[in-house]
């Protein structure tokens, strides 16, 4: 290591204390997407008083955003604010149940502990251009339901907050992010270098309407919606077998019943759902057969059918591990293992990075440092110092390289990425979804 990194090193070891009190001060206070409060003033507060930046608030919400620098290349460094549902976790909220099972709280450690590392003044002097840190709000997606609420409330147009970011305009002065989070594939190292391909997504409410009447007197006067979702999903069921393996397609849905007794056919249903595939004309076309089902099952019992397709995320961009984030890796192999991603595996999962990815070049890492499942309740922190500490001196030490010596590697990985998708091109894609959604080619360049 040369002085600088050292220094960036030590800088994080010497408040490993604060910094791990501060991660599990959060991973014990997780909120909602695009109502993070209370973590959004932890992140700002830490950010002006450790740091001595100057953070913006209230970006899609809760969004926290502090620059160090004013020049370009400006790279940004991401953590996610909000937490997921899940009741049974034991650290649950108990108002909420929600919990940090979805480790975001390990990314805010990262982005504090780099932030505060190269916010000294020993290391500010040796980058060019800019650092950004920047905490989002909610990457855990916002079901159609929840979102038409906060869209009549002005609260929030986009189901993520990266796209609600970059809608607005929130990522104009940013040229390349970094992002990080827990292993999310199955990785035997500490650290994973580079982006694996993530799973696109689209979010469906489908609504059906029946005819109530009494079960046991005169139930051929009902119309059942509760056996249209079932008749649906055994269609669905049979449509599998034109469904390629490789496009990985995962299909989710929550039946929710209205208010009905026992003894009055259920005629109120609503279903909220999720479809996910690898590639984008993948999910238009297993989409289309999920709509042909459910219209096919509402006609054959003669319910009423709506269906509202919003927006998900897009699928991540795969890529290797740049210069500066393996270079990086490397002054840290004394103390954690690193591997690079493999393109032949596939996370079958979503994130709103991928909308980031169609943008900017995105700088990716994940770690380890917790046993359990994620989303799950046995999700555990098992390893304070893998968990906390080393993703925060690995993200500053690659951010150091990338906007040391005139920024030189920033402005190779910037003027190598070829952006698939232009502002306006993903405007006009979000923007479908304002009337409803309508399957259409790809909307990014091909």
């Amino acid at each position: 290591m040369n002085a600088t990194e050292q220094h960036i090193c030590d800088s994080i070891d010497a408040h490993a204390a604060e910094l791990t009190a501060f991660a599990n001060d959060i991973y014990a206070h997780a909120e909602l997407g695009y109502t993070e409060h209370r973590t959004a003033q932890r992140v700002a507060d830490w950010l002006e008083q450790r740091c001595g930046l100057s953070p913006e608030t209230g970006l899609a919400g809760t969004g926290v955003k502090a620059k160090l620098g004013t020049s370009r290349p400006s790279v940004c460094l991401i953590g996610e604010l909000d937490g997921i549902l899940c009741p049974e976790h034991p650290l649950a909220v108990p108002e909420t149940g929600m919990s940090h099972a979805c480790g975001h709280h390990m990314q805010l450690a990262a982005l504090a502990g780099a932030a505060l590392a190269l916010c000294d003044p020993a290391v500010a002097q040796n980058l060019h251009g800019s650092a950004v840190f920047f905490a989002v709000p909610c990457e855990e997606h916002v079901p159609v339901n929840r979102l038409e609420q906060l869209r009549k409330q002005g609260i929030a147009t986009c189901c993520g907050g990266k796209p609600e970011l970059l809608l607005y305009g929130a990522f104009d002065d940013i040229d390349a992010a970094m992002t990080t989070h827990a292993h999310m594939v199955h990785c035997d190292k500490d650290f994973l270098l580079g982006s694996n391909s993530t799973s696109g997504f689209l979010s469906k409410l489908i609504r059906i309407k029946g005819r109530a009447s009494h079960t046991a007197i005169a139930p051929e006067k009902g119309v059942n919606a509760l056996d249209v979702v079932t008749l649906a999903r055994s269609a669905i069921g049979m449509l599998r077998s034109t469904l390629r393996d490789e496009d990985c397609i995962r299909i989710g849905e929550i039946v929710r019943m209205g208010n009905s007794a026992i003894n009055v056919v259920p005629h109120e249903v609503t279903v909220d759902l999720q479809v996910r595939a690898k590639t984008w004309d993948a999910l238009l076309d297993a989409d289309k057969k999920i709509d042909r089902a459910y219209r096919a099952a509402a006609y054959a019992f003669g319910a009423d059918i709506e269906i509202i397709d919003d927006m998900g995320y897009l699928p991540t961009i795969p890529s290797l591990p740049c210069r500066a984030l393996t270079d990086a890796a490397a002054l840290l192999s004394n103390k954690a293992s690193y591997e690079p991603v493999s393109f032949a595996v596939h996370n079958a999962a979503s994130t709103d990075v991928g909308d980031l990815s169609h943008r900017m070049p995105v700088i990716n890492f994940t770690f380890s440092g917790f046993s359990g499942t994620l989303h799950g309740a046995d999700f555990r922190i098992t390893d304070e110092e893998k968990a906390y500490l080393l993703p925060a001196k690995l993200a500053a030490l690659t951010m150091y390289h990338l906007l040391k010596d005139n920024a030189v590697q920033a402005r190779e990985l910037i003027q190598q990425y070829q952006p698939k998708m232009s502002a306006r091109q993903y405007h006009e894609y979000a923007r479908k979804f304002d009337s409803g959604f309508v399957g259409e080619p790809s909307p990014f360049d091909r």
